[in-house]
């Protein structure tokens, strides 16, 4: 049940008014985020957020709540009290399998979450040791069939987008891939480099010193086409047709947080987001922002929810409590 001051926080939402949004934030905001430091979330938010630190004339705090499937940060996040002071951006796992695998949290994630706002979204990068041969997709598809059971790849823990990205991608094609989880992207990035993993799934950003140091070889990118700065890099949908995956952050508030409050923030995310610093910073990263509000934000999410819908049922997750 709602506490009475959550009660009492929602009602003042209810007649909050534009000017009084305009005072937000006089004390530092918390953000809370269930990537580790230097992960794809950490990193995200740290350049949004720290622009909106200089908007706001308030440094924020980011708090890496890590564990339990991104259940860890959740329940932090639904625990908060809604008064705008924080927010939370989880991965896009939290609410295409996080619901799946903890069926019994005390929450729903489209229900009991005001969506604030569009943070950013990036394509994962399939990589693979040069020691393995092979120069594109359809020749790692190829090897991995003729010699069933030698192909592994590190991604980040089951259930997480770039997971979800090689089942789809193995599911279409047929290829014989081994999953072999990794706590965080470097973990994983280390072994393929030394030569003990076949291939890895993850953001351009982070594979970017690998790649540029001949350590990595990228095969493909999951973007619809091809990166602009990146020209020469395949699309998987030059293989699979139509094939699509990214990895995005959104941006929300606990339910009850003042109305005025919420489109407050949405309005400066989307300012900082199109400053030239931030643009700048993503740039590097393959990293692309897209101003939403509220209302787009809540539709985006329930559109990639639907979408992956039939890769989560056919990988299939075992109920946790």
């Amino acid at each position: 049940m709602p506490t009475l001051s959550r009660l009492l926080l929602a009602l003042i939402g209810i007649v909050a008014t534009p000017a009084f949004a305009q005072d937000f934030p006089n004390r530092p905001v918390r953000l809370i985020t269930q990537g580790a430091a230097a992960s794809g979330p950490d990193v995200v938010a740290r350049i949004i957020f720290d622009q909106l630190g200089k908007m706001w004339g308030q440094q924020p705090v980011i708090i890496n709540a890590v564990g339990a499937g991104g259940s860890t940060a959740a329940r932090q996040a639904h625990a908060a009290v809604p008064d705008g002071y924080t927010l939370y951006m989880p991965a896009a796992s939290a609410f295409i399998v996080m619901p799946e695998v903890f069926p019994a949290l005390p929450f729903d994630m489209f229900r009991d979450f005001a969506p604030v706002g569009f943070a950013a979204e990036q394509p994962f990068v399939i990589g693979v040791s040069p020691s393995l041969g092979v120069n594109t997709l359809p020749e790692l598809i190829a090897l991995s069939k003729a010699k069933p059971g030698t192909i592994t790849y590190a991604a980040n823990s089951r259930g997480t987008l770039p997971h979800l990205t090689v089942e789809r991608m193995r599911i279409a094609t047929g290829a014989d891939l081994t999953f072999i989880p990794y706590p965080g992207a470097a973990a994983g990035l280390q072994d393929v480099v030394g030569g003990r993993i076949s291939m890895v799934v993850e953001g351009l950003g982070t594979l970017m010193g690998a790649v540029q140091g001949g350590t990595l070889k990228p095969l493909a990118v999951t973007s619809l086409k091809r990166l602009p700065n990146f020209p020469d890099l395949p699309t998987v949908a030059e293989t699979i047709p139509d094939f699509i995956s990214t990895g995005w952050f959104a941006v929300l508030a606990p339910g009850g947080t003042p109305d005025a409050i919420v489109r407050k923030v949405n309005a400066d995310m989307n300012k900082a987001a199109g400053t030239p610093e931030v643009k700048e910073k993503f740039a590097t990263l393959a990293t692309f922002t897209r101003p939403m509000t509220p209302e787009e934000t809540a539709a985006f999410v329930k559109n990639e929810r639907e979408a992956w819908r039939a890769t989560v049922k056919q990988v299939g997750f075992t109920p946790q409590q």
